[in-house]
């Protein structure tokens, strides 16, 4: 919730992100304008973030907690979408119901939402997946929004058609970059129109805030066409299969590994519900005009080995993929054999290394070779390196500087590169801060709720009320379960029933563990006075505490314990 209202403010344009800012991932941004108490918005991106398997086990995926923008429902005019990669568009069928506006997208990004609402619907009913209130839009469309003059401003990306938006207010311009990098020669999509960027900084922009994912690095990515060049090469000289995982939405990607395959007489395979799906909206909309229809993975069996290109979902060792299955020898009718190339046309995400080294290390034991950015240029970054937001600093000259969509380290090295560019004004924030654009120097003058809902099988929840913490803390010292039956008098009924998951079986000793919890309990329970152990919270919380004491001294961990009393 945000702070009490500013008394004796005027119209202000303010930018409030609630994701995608000190982190990669989960984006969505707040545009407002007017005064405090009367203030309009618009959202930019509705993305998610993958849980890791350490930190939230069992957890699907991490959206964005907006309510403070359900706080505002009724003055938030639209939701617009920069593209359709999951960490800018994948919250809207769990979230939108919450705000009920309308969603600014291309037709590429609303053909992908509505396919993947269709694919939901056949799992938890069609009376279950909400009808977004989709409006179609494409590069150079002007529209308002209330106070905002919106345009969208075609870039490339490593998916079609997203956008830079130049969000305009009567008091000034901010130009949001979302995802976006130099390329022209994109295989598929468009190129940045930096015509039109430095036609917008003549007008006078007063803030751009900036794609910081790739400042690390300096000079200007390779084109998607150098990419298309090798994977052509490597088909060229391939003896067997060849086999292609990347991201179901690098369509580019997608049609670079289908030319490769035409130009050595080669069918295409596909293996996976995300890709197809993709590659069924990109064909629709012509992204694969000239290319023969691709293939079902029922070919890849009866199709000589020598003319087949296979492409897979599963580039980030995600356990269900097909990829994942057939690395682990699971997949009912696809394998790999000895003189196969398996090409990794991606980048892996940090904290999927060991996930995706161990699916390279099972396919290597079937005899494949693996080919990743490593060995050749078989994979290019959608994010601009800082050759590249040289040139975005140049064409829009910015008054202000707000560097987004990247880890503390990303921010900071991009603030400094924005001051080496001449810009007076630069803001590092973060997720739940509000940054006052104009009028005024640009700073932060107010926060806003920001954190996390986790999806969790059907439900979504807050982190707290999840028990993802509890399953973490069981992963590592296990789980004890204790029932005790106590007579009127407080002596033990019965036995005490213990059950021990997750914990080793007998001490340095060999002293079962069983055996002693048990005399843990016992000893606790008798050593308590009998009229204390007439309170069952008094007799439970002893007993926790000397049993966790007593498997730590014997084994250097604390167990969750978990105990149950029973008067009779």
């Amino acid at each position: 919730m945000a702070k009490a209202r500013r008394k004796n403010v005027g119209e202000e344009f303010v930018f409030l992100p609630l994701g995608g800012v000190g982190e990669i991932g989960m984006n969505l941004a707040l545009y407002g304008f007017g005064r405090p108490e009367d203030r309009r918005w618009i959202i930019v991106d509705f993305g998610i973030t993958f849980a890791s398997e350490f930190d939230e086990p069992g957890v699907d995926i991490i959206l964005p907690d907006i309510r403070f923008a359900i706080e505002e429902r009724k003055n938030i005019l639209g939701i617009v979408i920069t593209h359709a990669h999951e960490d800018h568009y994948g919250a809207l069928l769990d979230l939108w119901p919450k705000l009920e506006v309308p969603v600014f997208m291309t037709p590429f990004a609303a053909g992908l939402l509505e396919a993947k609402a269709e694919g939901e619907a056949k799992f938890i009913g069609e009376g279950k997946v909400p009808k977004v209130d989709i409006r179609r839009f494409t590069r150079g469309e002007r529209w308002q929004l209330g106070p905002f003059d919106i345009e969208a401003i075609g870039v490339a990306h490593s998916i079609p058609e997203s956008v830079a938006l130049a969000i305009r207010t009567p008091l000034g311009t901010a130009i949001h970059t979302g995802d976006w990098k130099i390329d022209e020669t994109p295989v598929v999509g468009w190129t940045t129109d930096f015509a039109r960027l430095a036609e917008i900084g003549r007008e006078g922009v007063r803030a751009l805030v900036c794609d910081s994912t790739n400042v690390v690095r300096d000079g200007i990515s390779p084109s998607e066409r150098e990419v298309s060049k090798t994977l052509t090469e490597i088909v060229a000289s391939a003896p067997a299969r060849v086999a292609v995982t990347t991201f179901a939405s690098n369509i580019a990607r997608i049609r670079s590994v289908a030319e490769a395959a035409v130009a050595n007489e080669r069918s295409v395979v596909v293996l996976g519900r995300a890709m197809k799906r993709a590659i069924d909206v990109a064909r629709e909309l012509g992204m694969f005009d000239g290319l023969p229809e691709f293939l079902g993975e029922d070919a890849y069996g009866y199709l000589p080995r020598e003319n087949v290109v296979a492409l897979l979902t599963g580039s980030q060792g995600e356990p269900r993929a097909a990829l994942a299955r057939i690395a682990s020898g699971d997949h009912r009718n696809i394998s790999m054999s000895q003189g196969d190339i398996v090409i990794f046309s991606s980048r892996t995400i940090p904290g999927n290394e060991k996930s995706v080294n161990a699916i390279m290390n099972n396919l290597a034991k079937q005899g494949a070779t693996i080919v990743t950015d490593r060995d050749a240029l078989v994979h290019v970054s959608g994010h601009p390196r800082r050759g590249e937001l040289k040139r975005m600093y140049e064409a829009v000259k910015p008054q202000v500087a707000i560097p987004v969509h990247g880890e503390p380290l990303h921010l900071a090295m991009h603030a400094k590169f924005a001051r080496a560019e001449g810009v007076r004004e630069v803001v590092v924030t973060g997720n739940g801060k509000m940054v006052r654009l104009a009028p005024g120097p640009a700073e932060e003058v107010d926060e806003a709720f920001a954190g996390r809902l986790f999806r969790d099988g059907s439900l979504l929840l807050e982190p707290d009320k999840s028990g993802a913490q509890e399953r973490k803390k069981a992963s590592f010292a296990g789980v004890i379960a204790i029932a005790l039956v106590l007579d009127g008098k407080g002596a033990l009924a019965a036995d005490p029933e213990l059950a021990l998951i997750g914990i080793p079986e007998e001490d340095r000793g060999g002293v079962d563990f069983v055996d002693i919890c048990a005399d843990a309990v016992t000893e606790t329970v008798e050593g308590l006075p009998r009229p204390r152990r007439r309170d069952p919270d008094l007799v439970e919380d002893a007993v926790r505490r000397a049993v966790r004491a007593r498997v730590n001294e014997r084994w250097g961990k604390k167990p969750i314990v978990e105990v149950m009393v029973v008067q009779v």
